[in-house]
């Protein structure tokens, strides 16, 4: 079991009425320990578990998806007032992994696409401002643009926009992942089928047995169904550890595919 960050203390030196202070889980939340290698964080819309993963990310200073700095990320502006106060207790430090959000996933492979676009137009403009020049001269004009696209195409296969979104998912995920890292995922699901949610979680068994230590926010009763994982509810401002199958995502989810027009008579009528 590969454990990095052990926990974390959260101090605030100064009471806030603002966004992210005014959370409930942030505003009681002291000690806060991983003792598994996977822990999800789980809780309704508005629990508080997005935004204590992001500020996770912030005060372990990890790169989002797209190799973005978490310091130049400005919609973590506010998120970074609070992660200030906390304090890291690593097991061990590493500076592998990453941090994503399923937002920060869809406009990656928007702006990996719209790059591949533009440096196929200079290239176009290349050929015409260069015509009638050496083949040597062109090439040279060329050689940025083309070893671009060609450490693009290595990395992600012809084009990350050309596949679906769960392929391009997992495309973009092993293309970035390392070993021996800490990955911090918030609603990994949000792109992903349910065939393709039962692959993320080979995915993930993989990056466990490669040394990884891994907090993922979730609403997805497949995803959390990971074994041996700690499951961490974030309700009523508290966070408390809580069986897979006491979960009201698991038990509602289930309750409805045994007898889903139980539900729907109530719920259209």
């Amino acid at each position: 079991m590969t454990i990095f960050l052990r926990e974390i203390q959260s101090n605030p030196l100064h009471a806030s009425d603002t966004f992210p202070f005014i959370v409930p889980v942030i505003q009681t939340l002291k000690t806060l320990e991983f003792t598994k290698s996977v822990t999800f964080l789980v809780g309704e819309n508005g629990s508080g578990k997005s935004t204590l993963l992001e500020s996770i990310a912030v005060a372990v200073g990890s790169i989002t998806v797209g190799e973005i700095s978490i310091e130049r990320d400005t919609t973590l502006t506010d998120i970074r007032k609070y992660a200030q106060s906390l304090k890291l207790i690593w097991q061990t430090r590493t500076r592998k992994g990453f941090f994503m959000r399923s937002e920060d996933f869809f406009g990656y492979v928007k702006q990996q696409a719209r790059l591949k676009e533009e440096m196929k137009k200079d290239l176009e403009d290349i050929d015409r401002d260069y015509k009638g020049r050496s083949e040597f001269a062109k090439n040279q004009a060329k050689m940025a643009f083309s070893g671009q696209l060609h450490a693009m195409k290595s990395r992600y296969g012809e084009s990350l926009d050309a596949y679906s979104h769960g392929e391009s998912y997992f495309t973009l995920f092993k293309a970035r992942f390392v070993p021996g890292g800490l990955y911090l995922l918030d609603e990994p699901e949000a792109p992903l089928s349910p065939m393709r949610q039962l692959a993320f979680l080979t995915m993930l068994n993989d990056m466990i047995k490669r040394n990884s230590q891994v907090i993922i926010a979730t609403h997805s009763p497949i995803i959390m169904a990971y074994p041996d994982a700690e499951i961490l509810l974030c309700e009523n401002g508290k966070i408390a550890s809580v069986a897979y199958d006491d979960l009201e995502h698991v038990t509602i989810t289930r309750s409805f595919l045994n007898d889903p027009q139980a539900y729907l008579r109530h719920l259209l009528e």
